[in-house]
């Protein structure tokens, strides 16, 4: 079965739907979208430094992909402005990874694959990688839930409670670093926040509590992967923009569904 390269997909597209589910929700919540676009395309920055280094890219992602997550942490814990520090880090980091890439002569690779995901051809090597990564964020975020919903909901009621809502940010910033070198190859840098955002966002429109949101974040984004990848096989379109266009698809029926439901 795993020999057909649409069924390799999907289960990478079902398996990264397993962390970006549960991790999304934070990622609305606390609103880290913009953060979560500056960690995807640091790991441009980390695939040139794997590539010049020999090491797996999907090491070099997540090294890098975290770096950059702490540092816009530290950055903004000392007063500089979230956005600001945001803007400037991500901009560069996605600028100096395509530079450095164009050094890397040696190598023969697709920038395409990198930005815009390249989910057909996915290797089993790549599976085991992605249901290995996705396991490993998902039981963090089970294990951790009430903690870091308690952060996210009030930091002082969480400090109150004897939780520390820094460890908390740190350890939501190092799941975002796995997830984001875990998707590189699905969607890309440039499309990771969308598969965090808009099955988020959209399971938020129909659910009633944090437990559900969180399932229903895992369940769009798993349909969405399924989607996607039948439109890029029916209709030759780009596999993971394709994804990113059902999700949003799936929103719009969601957030009308939610109004009405509402009245």
């Amino acid at each position: 079965m795993l020999d057909d390269f649409l069924t390799r997909a999907a289960i990478a597209g079902v398996g990264v739907s397993l962390a970006t589910g549960p991790l999304g929700v934070f990622v609305v919540w606390r609103r880290m979208a913009y953060f979560g676009d500056a960690t995807a395309h640091a790991a441009i920055l980390g695939v040139a430094m794997a590539l010049a280094t020999d090491l797996p890219i999907a090491l070099g992602a997540a090294v890098v992909a975290a770096a950059m997550g702490l540092t816009v942490a530290t950055l903004t814990g000392r007063g500089w402005a979230a956005d600001t520090v945001l803007g400037v880090l991500a901009h560069s980091a996605l600028a100096l990874g395509l530079v450095g890439i164009s050094f890397v002569g040696t190598v023969r690779i697709s920038l395409e694959s990198f930005l815009f995901g390249d989910i057909l051809a996915v290797s089993r090597t790549d599976l085991a990688m992605i249901w290995g990564g996705a396991v490993v964020v998902l039981a963090a975020v089970v294990w951790r839930w009430n903690r870091l919903l308690l952060s996210t909901v009030n930091e002082d009621l969480a400090y109150a409670s004897g939780i520390s809502p820094l460890r908390e940010r740190l350890a939501l910033t190092l799941a975002l670093a796995l997830v984001v070198a875990l998707s590189l190859k699905i969607v890309g840098a440039l499309l990771i926040s969308a598969l965090l955002i808009i099955p988020a966002a959209a399971a938020r429109a129909l659910s009633r509590g944090p437990e559900a949101m969180a399932v229903g974040a895992t369940l769009i984004g798993a349909v969405s992967a399924l989607a996607g990848l039948w439109a890029s096989y029916h209709f030759d379109t780009p596999a993971g923009p394709s994804i990113v266009t059902a999700a949003a698809g799936i929103f719009i029926i969601a957030a009308v569904a939610g109004r009405l439901r509402r009245t």
